[in-house]
């Protein structure tokens, strides 16, 4: 009973980041098929312990400050967030572009960290947002340790449907993967927003498997001005990011 509790918790706290704002329990209950008193009941629970927070008179909850304070603490002991944030400043101090950690969520794209460049022109994204794999340059990198067919079966066959409602064909992203994974590094115009383009190259563990890429996103005009410099400060940042978390100087 307690281990299907903790599951459940678990399971509110994924439908509220993915819901983005405050939810009644009784939408929650019925979006999760759980039984109305036992959800009720966990609500409760993470209320007093402020993972939970009230947001209405009419009882609708959401996601609480002490989650913030658990995250910062993870990251002040997870290595690959400490270390990449040395090279998302480089990024962006040399190219002035906004810098990200990307990395896979289940079966989703996120931005796991941003450093904003100084430039009139921001760009910004939210971070944690779940995306399609196909819709970034860094869902070319991030399953290149796969097969063609494990590629397929891993991303859901909707996420091909692209932000203008066409269709993205699979043998054009497999295509695209596979060059990337050659090149060790993929650039393309931003599919959800038409004024940028996207940069990306892996971040591999000790058994060369990606687990997250470093990523610049600037505007177009910019991008391919300065796309060589871009891309080898970007590959350099990648493979020494790459070195610290395996051990190497």
């Amino acid at each position: 009973m307690r281990a299907r509790g903790i599951e459940r918790a678990f399971q509110i706290l994924e439908f509220l980041r993915n819901h983005e704002k405050a939810v009644r329990p009784i939408e929650i209950a019925k979006a999760l098929q759980a039984p109305t008193s036992s959800i009720y009941e966990l609500i409760k629970i993470m209320l007093d312990m402020g993972v939970l927070e009230n947001f209405h008179k009419d009882g609708r909850v959401f996601l609480g400050r002490q989650l913030h304070f658990l995250g910062t603490s993870y990251l002040k002991n997870f290595s690959l967030a400490s270390e990449a944030e040395t090279y998302l400043e480089h990024l962006s101090t040399m190219t002035r572009e906004t810098a990200q950690l990307c990395m896979l969520d289940g079966h989703k794209y996120t931005v796991a960290m941003m450093k904003e460049g100084d430039r009139p022109f921001r760009i910004s994204a939210n971070i944690g947002e779940k995306v399609a794999i196909p819709w970034t340059a860094s869902g070319r990198l991030l399953l290149n340790h796969l097969s063609n067919e494990d590629i397929l079966a891993f991303i859901d066959p909707d996420d091909f449907i692209l932000p203008d409602g066409k269709r993205l064909p699979e043998t054009q992203f497999l295509q695209e993967c596979n060059q990337a994974k050659e090149d060790g590094f993929f650039s393309f115009n931003s599919i959800s927003d038409t004024f940028t383009r996207c940069f990306a190259a892996p971040v591999f563990d000790e058994n060369q498997v990606p687990v997250a890429t470093l990523c610049l996103i600037a505007p177009k005009e910019d991008a391919l001005q300065n796309f060589d410099d871009y891309k080898s400060e970007l590959v350099s940042c990648a493979y020494k990011l790459t070195q610290k978390l395996n051990g190497s100087n």
